[in-house]
């Protein structure tokens, strides 16, 4: 199979580069693909132009569209470049899919809820999302599906891993610097780590999810099982990390609401997926939030 590979160098790219190429011949893009990383294309996939050509010379049986715009305060002034990569790039991904009988795998996002319910969202439930980021993941789903191509879409929710530019690994440098932190308690998710994601993803391309078209196939949450607020990730960030030894020491804590945090655009304050349909669909049971950080932290153990 020949596979296209966009967003190689951001945390989920760089997990499923690995589990990808046993499948076919992978060609991996990033806008920056960074250091050591020679072998994958430099590429700005809202070149239009440019884009299309690459289609129709490579012309991948699938495309796994692991980029996006992902700067959730920046999207607010910068709309026009949220939707461009989180709309319009997947959208036409998708029309030329549809046209050359190809197959895309999509990523979206919790934040395309409001937060509103008391109980975890399921793929059934209407999206209302606060902000641009989510506004511009929902509208790229929208295009997917209005292309009429083979399709998966998988929403994950806090996705982490030990590269990159992610939560845990910013608390992680916060706590080697200030004695004392401050984090949000009141917004609550499922840390998701980005290997579980991606071999996910493998494992519903070897059994053919992107080959069905029966009602709910084409779209499905996919995060790890247990939900937690920023504070209590933080928390367990910082036990797991003094366990293993990569923390010498844990700062102090104080639980503050989002007011007393303010950001640039609103986030849900409950936005847990339930996962259960993949998992049962995959045959696979739902990852635990501190096996799998403990494993992600482990790796970042010196040699």
């Amino acid at each position: 199979m020949k596979i296209l590979l966009t967003g190689v160098a951001g945390q989920l790219g760089q997990e499923l580069l690995p589990r990808l190429t046993p499948l076919g011949e992978v060609l991996a893009l990033d806008r920056n693909p960074g250091e050591g990383q020679a072998k994958h294309m430099a590429f700005d996939l809202s070149d239009e132009g440019r884009l299309e050509t690459l289609l129709n010379r490579f012309e991948p049986e699938l495309i796994v569209n692991a980029a996006a715009y992902t700067a959730v305060d920046q999207a607010e002034r910068e709309r026009e470049q949220a939707f461009a990569i989180n709309a319009s790039v997947p959208g036409r991904m998708a029309r030329w899919a549809e046209r050359q009988g190809g197959a895309l795998l999509h990523y979206s996002t919790d934040y395309v809820f409001d937060g509103a319910l008391d109980r975890p969202y399921v793929e059934t439930d209407e999206p209302s999302p606060l902000n641009v980021y989510g506004e511009s993941k929902l509208a790229g789903e929208l295009a997917i599906r209005a292309s009429g191509c083979r399709h998966l879409i998988l929403r994950s929710s806090w996705i982490y891993s030990g590269h990159g530019n992610n939560f845990v690994l910013k608390m992680l440098d916060l706590a080697r610097t200030r004695p004392r932190l401050r984090v949000v308690d009141d917004q609550i998710g499922c840390p998701t780590w980005a290997r579980n994601l991606a071999e996910h993803s493998v494992l519903a391309i070897r059994k053919g999810l992107l080959g069905r078209r029966a009602p709910r196939t084409d779209l499905y949450h996919c995060a790890d099982r247990d939900s937690a607020s920023w504070f209590d990730f933080a928390a367990l960030v910082f036990d797991t990390a003094a366990d293993i030894g990569i923390l010498e020491h844990k700062p102090l804590m104080e639980r503050v609401k989002s007011e007393g945090f303010p950001q640039v655009a609103r986030r849900p304050r409950f936005s847990v997926l339930d996962s259960r349909a993949i998992h049962r669909d995959l045959g696979v049971r739902s990852a635990p939030l501190e096996a799998s950080l403990a494993a992600c932290l482990r790796e970042l153990v010196p040699a």
